[in-house]
């Protein structure tokens, strides 16, 4: 058992973990992300238009997300193109496996 006064989980870890799970809570968000990994890299005016958003509530969701560290960007000429992190992707989606695996025992 550990000492109380030792944080299970340190706080910075934490803050992380919560900004890329609210991320990924939005529905919106999903369907961007889904978006982005069926077209590899993408610009901005084609993910608003191809799923019929309006542009300004694509840029927040796309911040967040950035923010998040679940995308990354390359500017190419005027526009800024998408594509996704996956091992990013990858270790929040094995970091709620081991989280459901603990709770369930």
């Amino acid at each position: 058992m550990q000492p109380l006064n030792k944080p299970l989980i340190q706080e910075q870890k934490l803050e992380i973990s919560t900004e890329v799970l609210r991320a990924l809570a939005h529905p919106l968000r999903m369907r961007i992300l889904e978006f982005i990994d069926n077209n590899e890299m993408i610009n901005v005016n084609r993910i608003y238009s191809s799923l019929e958003l309006e542009q300004s509530i694509t840029s927040q969701h796309l911040r967040i997300l950035r923010q998040a560290g679940l995308v990354e960007t390359e500017r190419r000429g005027k526009f800024i193109h998408y594509r996704l992190r996956y091992g990013k992707l990858s270790s929040a989606i094995r970091a709620i496996g081991n989280f459901e695996r603990a709770i369930a025992s």
